[in-house]
Parts: C-alpha cells; structure tokens; sequence
C-alpha cells in the first residue's frame, strides 16, 4: 500500500491598520517573510502589487471590524518554481476596485493598472463581511522578455 503526502503549502496571514501605515507594516513583512523563498525580481513584484492593494483598501473600502485590513499570502510549490497568491481583505465599498482609465496628468488611478500588469490574473470576491482584491503570480522565466543583461 502506498502512502501519498499532501504538499504543505506555506501561508502567513497578518492583520494591519486601516491606515496608510498598514501598507508599509504589511510590505516589511512580506519582504521578510519571503526574501529567501523567491527571486529578487518577484519580490520586488509581489512588494509593489502588495503595497497597491493595501493602499486602495486604505483609500477605497471600509476597514474590517477594530479598524484593519487581513493581509494573506500562500506559496504554493510547483516544479517551475512557486506560485503566489496575495490577498487583502477589508470591509468593502459602495463600488468594486475597476480599473480607471487615467490620463498622464492625473495624480492617481494607476494602482490596478499596476497589479494587473505584475500579477499573472487578479480578481475580486465579495461575502457578507466584506472584500478580497487577491492577485496570483506563476513562476517567473529566469529572465523576463526584453531585459537586456549584460555580462
């Protein structure tokens, strides 16, 4: 009889304040908990996408019941490297994050413009309690198209 083990897939999840200082409390942590599980360039995706989604919960959406925002991430491993999904969780708003059309000029708009440009697919859910914006990347190539390295 042969016995199967499930993959562990390690998660964190972390509560931060309903407030800009939650992105950055969320982001030191992200980068410590993960900058010797992925390459740099990932992370450096993952700290951008991670900062948007805390910022527009900040910005956008109610906080969750005592003032905060859940912040979660999950490794899951595969043979091409690990997959990584990003959650964020508040209280909701009157309208769903969509992706504004902006001009050069404008101050703001460009923060889902970002997290989908970073992240493989991003979505929304919604339940009684309130939000997740969750954005989910696949393994990067060992060198993105068009960067150029020199030796």
């Amino acid at each position: 009889m042969e016995a199967t083990v499930a993959a562990r897939e390690p998660a964190w999840c972390v509560v931060v304040p309903h407030h800009p200082v939650g992105a950055r409390l969320a982001r030191r942590r992200l980068a410590g908990d993960l900058a010797d599980v992925v390459p740099p360039t990932l992370l450096a995706d993952l700290i951008a996408v991670l900062a948007e989604l805390v910022g527009n919960a900040v910005r956008h959406a109610r906080p969750l019941p005592g003032g905060v925002v859940r912040v979660a991430w999950r490794l899951r491993p595969s043979a091409d490297g690990p997959r990584i999904q990003l959650r964020v969780t508040d209280g909701g708003a009157n309208t769903g994050p969509r992706i504004r059309t902006v001009d050069p000029d404008s101050a703001d708009g460009r923060g889902l413009h970002i997290v989908a440009g970073l992240a493989t697919r991003w979505g929304v859910e919604r339940d009684g309690l309130g939000q997740r914006v969750w954005a989910e990347f696949d393994p990067m190539p060992a060198a993105r198209p068009g960067l150029v390295t020199t030796g």
